[in-house]
C-alpha cells in the first residue's frame, strides 16, 4: 500500500523477459532497488519507486495521478547466443508497447551474451557476460534516471508554459472517458476544468521533479479552480496532492513506518526529521527553520489541515465507486500521518471507513493483500488486538473454500503473526506468573485453528506443540466436556507423532519452546526422604580434621559460609548413599475430571550420575493431594541436586523444572551423596513383633522380637547377618540399651560373645554369620507383707532344717478371708512385667569406610516377664556354728503350675500353685571385706546412697551365687533361677556377715564347732584353747574371756550350780592381749569332770572388757558340748 511519500516518485517497472532464474533476476532487482534517488545537477534529486510486477490497467491512472505511471522499464534478460538475441530484441520491445502511452526511457540489460554484438554502442542495451560480472549495473541505473529526469523536466516546463489561449487537454480518468463524449469543449466550465485539471498534474509533475514550492501553489490553484465547477474527483485528487506535499513538507522522515519506510534524503542532514517535524507542530504550522523555506511554508498545510484535507478529498472520493482504490489509498495515508502524529482513535476512524470501500470483485489474492494491510495500520497505531483480528481475517482468507489449493502454510504463518495481539505467546513460562492476560475464549479459538492448520500443512508435531501449550495454559478455563475432547485429540495426534522436549524450529527461523505438563498432575510440594534409619550413615565423631575443608587452613573460616550462597538451592542436612535407593516424596493432584494415567514419572538431577526408576500412577478425578515417591539410585558420590521431574502423559513427554514452578514448595533439593557402604540384614530365631520401645519409633528399628518369660527363666536369641549389600562389611560393633522399663534388672539382661563373629570379617556379599545372644531376665523376686497377714509361722511349713518338725501343713486359706489365689491377689502378683532393650549394631566397610562413615542397625528386645517365685519375707537363724546361718526363705508360688523350688545343698521343695511355703538354707557366713573396693576417684563423684546401693548390691551377687537357688515348672519344662538380691534387708545382711574376730575353741586339741559333741573320761584332764584371729582393720584388746559350765536339762531348766562336778585347773578366766590385724592368739586352760553327763561350756566377756565398743556379733563364740564318760570313748562312737 502506497503512503503519501509515493507521491514526488517515479514509477519504474523491472521485469524479465524470456526465461531467467528467479534467484539471479531478484539479485539483480535488489541492486537496481538499490538506486532510490540520484541527485542531479548538484541541486535536484529524483525519488524512484521500483516494481516487478505493475498491472497495465493502473498505468491508465497516470494522468490522475502521475506518480502511478509507469515512466521507466529496466528488462532483464538472458541470452546464450548471437542467433538469441533478434529475438530478444523483438520481446523487448513488445514489453515496451504494454507501457508505450506513458513511457520516457527504458532500458535493457543483457546477461550471458559475447561477441560482436555485445560491441554495438546502444544507449538502451547493456551486455554483461555473466550475472557476476556485472560491476556498473547501478551506473547505469543512475544513467538511466537522469534521462527520466530531463523528460520530466521537459514535460513539466511544457505544461506549465502553457498560455490561456492555446487549448488545454481535458484529462481524465478511464471511467470518465464515455462520459464526456459531445461536451461543449468551448464552454467556460469545461475550460475552467480543464485547467484544474492540468493545473493539479503540473503540481504532481513538480512535486516528482523536487519542486515542493512550485507544487505547492500549482495544488492550491487546482483546488480553487476545481471546487469552482464542482469536479469532485479531481479536486479530492488535488487536496490529496496538496496533503502529500505538506506530509513531504513536515516529515522529511517519511510516514511508512519502519518496514516500509524510505531512506532519508541524502540533500537532508540527518536530524532534518526531527528539525522539521518540530518546528511543524507550532500553532502556525510553520518551520521556523531558514528564511529560504518561508515562503514555502505559506502554501503548506499544517499538521492539523492534512487531515482535515484528506478527510475531505475521501469525502469526494467517496462519491465515485470506481474510485475505492483511490479512496482506501487515501485512507492508508492518512493513517500512517495520524500513526507519526500519535492521534491513534482518529486514525482508527479513517481505517473503519476504509473497512467498508466496496472495491469491487476482487480476487483473492488482493483480499488478503486488503486484510494484511488493514492488520499492520491497526497495529501501527497500537491497536494490537484490532490487528490481530484483520490478520486472522486474511489468514482465514487463505483457506477460503473457493480456493482451488488452500494455502495452509501461509495461513499458519499469518495466525502466528496474530498471536502477540491475543496477548498470547508460544513460550508456557509466560503463563507461569501472574494473572491470566487476554480474552481466554479466543485465545483457545485461536489456537485450536493454529492445531488445524498444522495438521493440514502435514506437520504432526506441530499440532501436537499447539495443542499441548492449550492444554497447559489455557486448562482453568476449558469444560469438562473440552477437557475431555482436547485430550483426545491430543492423544490421537501422540499415537502418530509422540510428543517431547524439544525446541521445534520453523522455516522462517521461529523456534517453538518445549511445553512441559506442569499442570498434569499438579505438583504442589517436593520433599527429598532421608534413607530409612537402618541405612542412614553416620559420621565418626572425634576425627581430627574429618570435618576441615581443604580449602583453608582454619577450623572455621566465614568465607565458606558466605559461599552458601552460590547453591542453586538449600542444602539439606541428611546424605544420601551412593548405589542405595533414593526417595522424593511429590504432593500432586489430578485438576482433570477424569482419572489421570501418568505412564513414566521419574526424577531429573544433576551433579552425580543418577539412575533415576520410572513410576506409572493413576490419580483419580479431581483428587486431593496425593503423596507420589519417586525413587533412583545415585550411582557416583557428590553433591545432587534434584532439579525436577519429567513424566509422559497423553503420549507427551515433559519435563518440568522446579525452576519454573513457583508455586511449588520445597525444603530444599540438594543433598550430598556419600561413598557406597555395605548393607546388613538380619534374622532372628525368635518370632518378629509389632512392638515398640516406647521412646523409639518403628522407623529406628529394622526388626524387633518378643519373648515371654519367667521371671529368672534365660532364653537364646540366635541372630543371622547377612551382608546383603555390594561391599564388604569390614567392621562390626554390638552394644545394647535397657529403654523405657521401670523395673529394677539384676545382672545382665543381654549377654553375647562377638569373638567368633568377628572372626569371620571382612564379610563378603552374600555372606552370612550367625551370633548367640542370651537373654537373662532377673527382676525382682521380693513379696509383699500383706500376702501372709492371715498367716502365721505355724501356718507355713519349714523344709531343710534337721530341728523341723515332721509334720508339713500346706497353707489354706481360711473361710473368713479372700483367698490368696483368689482375683485381687493375683493381680498383684500375676502381673507382667516388660523389659525392653535395643540391640544396636554398628557395621562400616567400603569406601564409606575411607571417609568414616558408618550404618547402625537396631533390633528392639520386648520381653514379657511373668512372675515364677516370690520370696514374701526373709530372716535368719543362728547355727550352732559361729561360722555358719539358717536363711529362711518364705516362698510363694504365683503361677497356675506346680512349681519345684532348690538350692545347693538342699532337698526339692515342691509347690503347688499359690501356695507359700518356707525353705531354711544352711549357709557358710560371708567374708563381706574380701569384696573389692571402689577407687578414690569414683569415692569422691559419687553420691553416699549410690555408694552403699552398689555396695549392698555387691553382697547380694556374692550370696545369690553362693545360695544357687533354682526354679522349674515340670509341666511347661521351663526352668530358671531365683536371685534374693532385692530381697536381702540390712539386718539379714548383718546376720550373714562372717564376724572379722574369728573364735576357735578346742577341747582336747579337736575344733568343737557345728553340733560336735567332745568326748572325755570322768576324772581327766580336759585341755580347753580359745584361739582368737583378727581380721579386722583395727587393733583388739585386751580382752578377759570367763568360762562358765552348765547343764541343759531340754525342758528348759539349765543348772549352773556345778560345783561338785567340774573343777578348772587353774583359772576359769582367760586373758588376751592387744591383737593386731591379721594376726591370732591363742589362750589355754584345763578343766576336770567329777561325774559322767552331758555338758556345756558358755564362754562369756566380762563385762569391763575393753572391747565393748565393738558390735556384739564380733564376739560370738562356738558352744562347746562335752560329754563325760566312765570308760573311753569307743572309736567312731
Amino acid at each position: 500500500m502506497q503512503c503519501a511519500e509515493d507521491h514526488q516518485t517515479v514509477l519504474v517497472v523491472v521485469q524479465p523477459v524470456g526465461i531467467v532464474p528467479e534467484d539471479q533476476f531478484f539479485k539483480i532487482y535488489k541492486r537496481i532497488a538499490s538506486v532510490s534517488q540520484v541527485i542531479i545537477r548538484e541541486s535536484q534529486r529524483l525519488l524512484i519507486r521500483y516494481r516487478h510486477h505493475y498491472l497495465p490497467e493502473n498505468n491508465e491512472w497516470g494522468d490522475f495521478q502521475t506518480h502511478r505511471k509507469v515512466v521507466g522499464l529496466i528488462s532483464i534478460t538472458t541470452c546464450a547466443t548471437s542467433k538469441e538475441w533478434p529475438q530478444t530484441a523483438e520481446r523487448f520491445h513488445g514489453q515496451k508497447e504494454v507501457y508505450s502511452a506513458t513511457l520516457y526511457d527504458s532500458r535493457l540489460l543483457v546477461f550471458g551474451l559475447s561477441g560482436e554484438i555485445t560491441e554495438q554502442q546502444r544507449t538502451d542495451v547493456a551486455f554483461y557476460p555473466s550475472f557476476e560480472e556485472c560491476s556498473d549495473v547501478e551506473k547505469r541505473v543512475e544513467d538511466f534516471v537522469e534521462s527520466i529526469y530531463i523528460v520530466l523536466e521537459s514535460k513539466r516546463l511544457d505544461r506549465a508554459t502553457d498560455k490561456s489561449g492555446d487549448k488545454i487537454p481535458l484529462l481524465c480518468v478511464p471511467f470518465e472517458k464515455k462520459d464526456f463524449v459531445g461536451l461543449d469543449t468551448d464552454s467556460r466550465h469545461y475550460k475552467k476544468r480543464c485547467q484544474g485539471r492540468m493545473r493539479k498534474h503540473v503540481g504532481d509533475l513538480c512535486l516528482q521533479a523536487g519542486m515542493l514550492q512550485d507544487a505547492l501553489v500549482h495544488y492550491h490553484m487546482a483546488v480553487e479552480l476545481l471546487r469552482g465547477v464542482n469536479d469532485f474527483l479531481w479536486l479530492g485528487a488535488a487536496l490529496e496532492g496538496l496533503c502529500s506535499a505538506s506530509v513531504i513538507f513536515h516529515y522529511p522522515g517519511g510516514t511508512a513506518g519502519k518496514m516500509m519506510g524510505r531512506k532519508q534524503s541524502i540533500s537532508q542532514p540527518l536530524d532534518a526529521g526531527k528539525r522539521h517535524r518540530a518546528g511543524a507542530l507550532t500553532t502556525n504550522g510553520i518551520s521556523a527553520d531558514t528564511s529560504t523555506e518561508i515562503g514555502r511554508a505559506k502554501n503548506c498545510l499544517s499538521p492539523e489541515d492534512i487531515i482535515e484535507k484528506y478527510k475531505e478529498a475521501i469525502s469526494y472520493y467517496g462519491k465515485y465507486k470506481n474510485a475505492g482504490v483511490i479512496e482506501l489509498e487515501a485512507c492508508v495515508k492518512a493513517v500512517r500521518v495520524l500513526a507519526i502524529q500519535k492521534r491513534a482513535r482518529e486514525a482508527s476512524d479513517f481505517l473503519q471507513n476504509a473497512v467498508y470501500i466496496n472495491l469491487g470483485q476482487l480476487s483473492e489474492e488482493e483480499k488478503i493483500q486488503r486484510y494484511s494491510i488493514l492488520s499492520e495500520l491497526y497495529e501501527l497505531i497500537g491497536f494490537h488486538r484490532k490487528s490481530a483480528f484483520f490478520k486472522r481475517v486474511a489468514a482465514m482468507q487463505c483457506v477460503a473454500p473457493t480456493i482451488p489449493e488452500p494455502g495452509w502454510r501461509a495461513c499458519y504463518k499469518l495466525l502466528l503473526e496474530t498471536l502477540p495481539g491475543y496477548s498470547l505467546s508460544l513460550d508456557p513460562k509466560d503463563f507461569s506468573k501472574g494473572t491470566h492476560r487476554g480474552w481466554a475464549a479466543v485465545q483457545m479459538r485461536l489456537l485450536h485453528e493454529l492445531v488445524y492448520a498444522s495438521r493440514r500443512m502435514g506437520n504432526p508435531a506441530l499440532s501436537v506443540r499447539h495443542l499441548s501449550f492449550l492444554l497447559q495454559t489455557m486448562l482453568d478455563f476449558l469444560s469438562d466436556q473440552e477437557k475431555k475432547e482436547v485430550t483426545q485429540s491430543l492423544e490421537n495426534y501422540t499415537s502418530k507423532c509422540p510428543g517431547g522436549m524439544e525446541i521445534i524450529t520453523l522455516p522462517d527461523g521461529l523456534k517453538l519452546p518445549p511445553v512441559p505438563f506442569t499442570k498434569l498432575p499438579i505438583v504442589r510440594s517436593v520433599k527429598l526422604l532421608n534413607l530409612p534409619v537402618s541405612l542412614r550413615p553416620h559420621k565418626v565423631k572425634g576425627l581430627l580434621g574429618q570435618n576441615i575443608s581443604n580449602a583453608s587452613p582454619f577450623i572455621y573460616s566465614p568465607i565458606i559460609m558466605h559461599n552458601r550462597g552460590e547453591e542453586r538451592c538449600k542444602k539439606i542436612d541428611f546424605q544420601w548413599v551412593q548405589g542405595d535407593v533414593c526417595e522424593v516424596q511429590l504432593m500432586v493432584y489430578n485438576p482433570m475430571p477424569y482419572e489421570l494415567r501418568v505412564e513414566n514419572m521419574g526424577l531429573l538431577t544433576s551433579g552425580v550420575e543418577f539412575e533415576s526408576l520410572p513410576a506409572a500412577l493413576s490419580l483419580p478425578a479431581e483428587s486431593g493431594l496425593y503423596p507420589v515417591t519417586l525413587v533412583g539410585v545415585p550411582r557416583t558420590a557428590g553433591n545432587i541436586t534434584v532439579n525436577g521431574y519429567h513424566t509422559s502423559v497423553f503420549g507427551v513427554t515433559s519435563d518440568c523444572l522446579l525452576d519454573g514452578l513457583p508455586g511449588v514448595k520445597t525444603s530444599g533439593c540438594l543433598v550430598e551423596v556419600i561413598p557406597a557402604l555395605p548393607r546388613l540384614q538380619l534374622q532372628t530365631s525368635l518370632p518378629r513383633s509389632a512392638y515398640t520401645p516406647h521412646p523409639m519409633s518403628k522407623e529406628e528399628l529394622s526388626t524387633s522380637v518378643s519373648v515371654q518369660l519367667f521371671n529368672g527363666e534365660t532364653q537364646q536369641l540366635t541372630i543371622t547377618l547377612e551382608n546383603i549389600g555390594s561391599e564388604d562389611i569390614e567392621t562390626l560393633e554390638l552394644t545394647s540399651k535397657i529403654v523405657s522399663t521401670k523395673e529394677k534388672v539384676f545382672g545382665e539382661f543381654l549377654s553375647w560373645e562377638l569373638d567368633e563373629a568377628l572372626s569371620h570379617l571382612p564379610l563378603k556379599p552374600g555372606q552370612s554369620v550367625t551370633l548367640t545372644v542370651n537373654i537373662k531376665v532377673k527382676l525382682d523376686f521380693s513379696g509383699q507383707e500383706n500376702l501372709l497377714q492371715d498367716l502365721n509361722d505355724d501356718g507355713i511349713s519349714v523344709t531343710g532344717l534337721p530341728i523341723s518338725s515332721p509334720l508339713r501343713q500346706v497353707l489354706k486359706p481360711r473361710a473368713e478371708t479372700k483367698p490368696v489365689g483368689s482375683e485381687s491377689s493375683k493381680a498383684e502378683y500375676s502381673h507382667i512385667k516388660t523389659l525392653e532393650a535395643v540391640l544396636n549394631f554398628k557395621y562400616s566397610g567400603g569406601a564409606g569406610k575411607v571417609e568414616s562413615y558408618y550404618r547402625e542397625l537396631s533390633l528392639g528386645v520386648h520381653v514379657d516377664v511373668e512372675p515364677s517365685v516370690f520370696f514374701t519375707r526373709v530372716s535368719t537363724l543362728p547355727a550352732t556354728s559361729t561360722r555358719h546361718c539358717h536363711l529362711l526363705l518364705d516362698i510363694f508360688n504365683p503361677t497356675e503350675h506346680e512349681l519345684t523350688v532348690r538350692a545347693k545343698n538342699n532337698q526339692d521343695l515342691v509347690l503347688h500353685a499359690s501356695e507359700c511355703q518356707r525353705m531354711a538354707i544352711q549357709v557358710d557366713k560371708f567374708d563381706f571385706e574380701s569384696l573389692p573396693q571402689p577407687d578414690q576417684e569414683s569415692v569422691r563423684f559419687s553420691n553416699p546412697k549410690q555408694l552403699e546401693e552398689e555396695r549392698q548390691h555387691a553382697q547380694g551377687c556374692q550370696i545369690n551365687s553362693k545360695l544357687g537357688i533354682c526354679w522349674s515348672i515340670p509341666s511347661l519344662r521351663r526352668c530358671g533361677e531365683a536371685s534374693v538380691e532385692g530381697v536381702l534387708n540390712q539386718l539379714v545382711l548383718e546376720h550373714l556377715q562372717l564376724a572379722p574376730l574369728q573364735w576357735d575353741v578346742l577341747v582336747n586339741k579337736k575344733p568343737c564347732d557345728c553340733d560336735v559333741i567332745a568326748d572325755c573320761k570322768v576324772g581327766d584332764a580336759v585341755s580347753l584353747e580359745v584361739k582368737l584371729t583378727n581380721r579386722s582393720k583395727n587393733s583388739v584388746g585386751p580382752l578377759a574371756l570367763n568360762v562358765v559350765p552348765y547343764q541343759d536339762y531340754q525342758n528348759g531348766v539349765q543348772n549352773y550350780d556345778l560345783e561338785d562336778g567340774v573343777t578348772f585347773i587353774g583359772s576359769n578366766t582367760f586373758y588376751i592381749d592387744t591383737v593386731k590385724p591379721n594376726e591370732s592368739t591363742v589362750c589355754e586352760g584345763a578343766l576336770l569332770f567329777l561325774y559322767t553327763g552331758d555338758f556345756y561350756l558358755n564362754i562369756k566377756f566380762q563385762d569391763d572388757s575393753a572391747g565393748r565398743e565393738l558390735p556384739l556379733a564380733w564376739f560370738t563364740l562356738p558352744s562347746v558340748h562335752i560329754r563325760a564318760l566312765d570308760t573311753p570313748p569307743q572309736a567312731g562312737a
